[in-house]
């Protein structure tokens, strides 16, 4: 199977139990999650060869955190060590009308503090055929910016394609730059671009005519999301697809999730799920990753059955606690046959 690099933070995850209020915890469930570490954790579960590449401090927290990765099949031999800290963040769980809440403890974590020159690019991708960022990455630090410049050159020079979820996260652009100013150069490099109606419009200004998320009553036409596919793919002219995760919130607890894919010619568009009972919609997006990049690697000649694959992952995703996607590909092909009764399997 292809060789898969993915590049980001992982951090220690603390969530309140069940659906307490910060204001109500007295203990917290404590995990590791971060979109790139997540798309690694999807792939390897998958069967997909596939390495994590951040900066973690050398303390017990971050072995356990390499511990816990290993555990599912994911290679951190190009793990670097160095800085302080791991970052950390809290999360409150929402219920129907309230909605998660997420706290960022980060600030000087390992990676914030890395610059390039670091790590060995040529050395981390030999043997690689794919290279995946998200727009966390460059948003943490001017250092980590500058070092996904550095590793999405090196993947261009050396032939990998190369995935990016602009995975917008406002509250992380702190350091005197914005995302507009710092995505435009990054995602220039890629081959495969991930986003939301969101993602789109906030990082690029770009966004589908007459839409307005708030209003849709979990109900979206995925044929409105061409126009936003037909600019990024015009703004960014090496990409060969642009995927759109569209996600109808009825309330916390229920969501209608699918997508759409475009090649330059043609719009495809998954199924529709009605997710009426969410366990933990974090890692959605990143499982809706690590679904599409095995479908592309699986069906290379199937754009429709690698969207349909990555949407059904994510549904599952959304019934999984914490931010792993802890699934394999007989089960989300099962539920892209149509079984998504729940049966007891015996």
């Amino acid at each position: 199977m292809s060789r898969v690099i993915t590049f980001g933070e992982i951090m220690l995850r603390l969530s309140t139990p069940g659906y307490l209020r910060f204001s109500q915890a007295r203990q917290y469930d404590a995990t590791f999650g971060g979109g790139e570490a997540n798309v690694a954790v999807s792939l390897a579960n998958f069967g997909t060869d596939v390495k994590f590449v951040t900066r973690l401090p050398d303390n017990d927290l971050a072995r356990a955190c390499i511990k816990e990765l290993r555990s599912y099949g994911v290679d951190t031999s190009s793990i670097i060590t160095g800085g302080e800290r791991m970052g950390i963040y809290f999360l409150e769980t929402g219920a129907v009308a309230r909605p998660s809440k997420v706290v960022y403890d980060r600030a000087h974590s390992a990676i914030a503090d890395i610059n390039p020159g670091m790590i060995d690019w040529k050395e981390v991708m030999k043997g690689a055929e794919w290279f995946h960022w998200t727009g966390i990455t460059p948003a943490i630090s001017q250092g980590a910016a500058d070092t996904c410049l550095e590793a999405v050159k090196a993947a261009s020079e050396l032939g990998l394609t190369v995935s990016c979820d602009l995975n917008y996260r406002k509250n992380l652009w702190k350091y005197g730059k914005s995302a507009s100013e710092v995505m435009p150069q990054l995602v220039s490099y890629c081959d495969i671009i991930l986003g939301n109606e969101e993602d789109a419009e906030k990082v690029f200004g770009i966004k589908p005519d007459g839409f307005d998320v708030s209003s849709t009553d979990g109900k979206i036409e995925q044929g409105q999301f061409l126009s936003v596919a037909r600019q990024l793919m015009g703004r960014f002219p090496k990409a060969g697809k642009v995927i759109i995760t569209l996600r109808g919130s009825i309330n916390a607890n229920h969501n209608t999730w699918g997508g759409v894919l475009y090649d330059g010619k043609t719009l495809y568009e998954s199924p529709r799920y009605d997710i009426t009972h969410i366990v933990d919609r974090v890692g959605g997006g990143d499982s809706f990753m690590g679904g599409l990049i095995y479908g592309l690697l699986q069906y290379p000649q199937d754009s429709a059955r690698a969207l349909n694959f990555a949407v059904a992952a994510s549904c599952l995703k959304h019934t999984v606690f914490g931010d792993f996607n802890q699934v394999s590909v007989e089960e989300v092909e099962k539920l892209m046959k149509g079984d998504g009764s729940g049966r007891v399997s015996r």
